[in-house]
């Protein structure tokens, strides 16, 4: 990932037709986000997918959040998502006692083989970052870890992400760091300025929370520090 990416959490294709409008270029549609997000319907998928020109990256989660409620079925819904054209996916499971899920993550990656994907907050509740860290490095096509550095939120996090940003190549930090849960406009610039070149918003651009649409203007105040350039990351 040579350049910054700018990514909104979305919930219906409308919505990623006004993220785009305001700047984003990597989506990650999801639904129920007042239960912090869950997969979206294939249907809504379809629609935000051809809705728009930009990558997305697809929820898979169920109502267990980090720890999965029921593997099967989570695994058809991720399934069901690649045949309908998904190619990358969001995702990230842990065990009762904190440690990754390994055989929670692979069941679903053998339900998507060969997508890229992006490991979720999970870290964030992990009982050992970096544990979880060397432990991902052996699975196949994670590219990014999206953390907010502590389990309250970025503003939290501000010293912890860049640090990690800053082992970037060293084993368990292959992945690029993704700056997100409570992220503020304040906090891009310094996270920017130490090494960190992916951003991920979701309440902070919209008026109401979860309750209301993503605004455009409030994609573009929340994300203008963040230089892209002109290549888009998938």
């Amino acid at each position: 990932m040579s350049e910054a990416v700018r990514e909104v959490v979305v919930t219906s294709a409308e919505e990623a037709v006004a993220a785009v409008e305001g700047g984003a270029d990597r989506l990650e549609p999801a639904s129920d986000m007042e239960a912090d997000g869950m997969s979206p319907s294939p249907s809504e998928f379809v629609r935000t997918r051809e809705a728009v020109p930009v990558p997305v990256r697809v929820m898979v989660r169920d109502e267990g959040g980090s720890q999965v409620a029921d593997l099967d079925e989570l695994c058809a819904t991720a399934a069901v998502l690649r045949r309908a054209g998904a190619g990358a996916f969001v995702l990230g499971f842990l065990t009762p006692d904190g440690a990754l899920d390994l055989p929670a993550v692979r069941a679903v990656l053998d339900s998507i083989p060969g997508c890229g994907w992006s490991f979720h907050r999970a870290l964030d509740q992990a009982r050992d970052r970096a544990a979880v860290r060397r432990a991902l490095d052996g699975l196949p096509g994670p590219d990014t870890v999206l953390s907010a550095g502590g389990v309250t939120g970025v503003a939290a996090g501000l010293r912890t992400l860049p640090a990690e940003a800053d082992r970037r190549g060293e084993p368990g930090y292959t992945m690029n760091v993704m700056a997100g849960g409570g992220l503020a406009v304040e906090h891009v610039p310094l996270q920017r300025a130490r090494g960190v070149r992916a951003f991920h918003v979701g309440t902070s651009v919209r008026r109401r929370g979860w309750d209301s649409p993503v605004g455009p203007a409030a994609v573009h105040r929340g994300l203008h520090h963040v230089d892209t350039g002109s290549k888009r990351a998938g």
